[in-house]
């Protein structure tokens, strides 16, 4: 492994691999790390990458852990990167007060509001960074990447997507937070990360994104969503994110999962579909 990264742990998983890393990421000006599955038909040759994005208070082991996603990668041949949530351990008056801001909470955003302006740039972390790293460093085709994502993660996932159409083949999401700045979540997390101009704010809302520039090229989204989540009305606001992609002649799949809540029970449950979704695109 080049010295820029750090090994953390390593292990065999379904032909393949899954090892997590640590390095200094020059985005974030900080330790970052991120774990990685590399399928077994990486042994001859390149294979596509999907990224994951957690949710609040993960990191970069709970995909990993809890997921169930590596079988399903094995199979199609699917290298998965999952970074963590946000930078953590720098010492920033009030970053580990609250569970949905500051450590764990990095938004996918880039804070412009100090003491955050100088380290939580996950925006540029995840989009610029961590694929340049990703691609010198591991069997990955150059330029095949999608990305998906929960809750904080879905619209970390939405949004990068929606901002970068020609970075992501391929997008989906599970109990996305759809319309942040109407939100608790995301009107706290924007006002503390970018200040309270709410203009600035929309320029991270997947439902916004979407009215003004829905993907040129028709891709279709899968977004599946537990009618049972306990933060389906307050948080999540998914039927406004499905009236948006119908008035803007988005194709998206949205999948109503009757019973099912907000947790890693119900991602694994419909994870082979989200894994079939990609790669139906990247193994082109």
């Amino acid at each position: 492994m080049p010295e820029n990264l750090t090994t953390l742990q390593e292990h065999a998983c379904f032909g393949g691999a899954v090892a997590s890393y640590a390095h200094h990421s020059e985005a974030c000006d900080a330790e970052m790390r991120f774990a990685v599955f590399i399928p077994p038909q990486a042994a001859e040759g390149p294979v596509p990458v999907l990224y994951y994005l957690a949710g609040l208070t993960s990191t970069e082991e709970t995909f990993m852990t809890k997921s169930g996603a590596q079988r399903y990668a094995a199979e199609h041949g699917l290298m998965l990167v999952a970074p963590d949530t946000s930078p953590r351990g720098l010492g920033l008056p009030g970053e580990d007060d609250d569970y949905d801001f500051g450590s764990g909470a990095g938004f996918y955003i880039d804070a412009t509001v100090e003491p955050w302006s100088r380290h939580y740039k996950m925006y540029t972390y995840v989009t610029r960074e961590l694929p340049e790293i990703v691609e010198a460093n591991f069997p990955a085709r150059p330029g095949v990447r999608g990305i998906f994502g929960h809750s904080m993660g879905g619209h970390g996932a939405l949004t990068l997507a929606l901002k970068n159409p020609d970075l992501y083949r391929s997008v989906s999401a599970f109990a996305p937070i759809s319309a942040p700045t109407r939100v608790p979540w995301g009107k706290k997390a924007f006002s503390g990360y970018l200040g309270p101009d709410e203009q600035v704010w929309r320029e991270h809302d997947a439902t916004e994104l979407m009215r003004r520039n829905p993907f040129p090229d028709g891709r279709a989204i899968l977004v599946d969503q537990g009618d049972a989540d306990e933060f389906l009305e307050e948080q999540l606001s998914p039927r406004i994110f499905e009236d948006a992609c119908r008035e803007a002649g988005q194709p998206l799949t949205m999948r109503w999962r009757e019973g099912y809540d907000h947790g890693y029970y119900f991602i694994s449950t419909f994870m082979e579909d989200h894994i079939r979704h990609h790669a139906a695109v990247l193994n082109v």
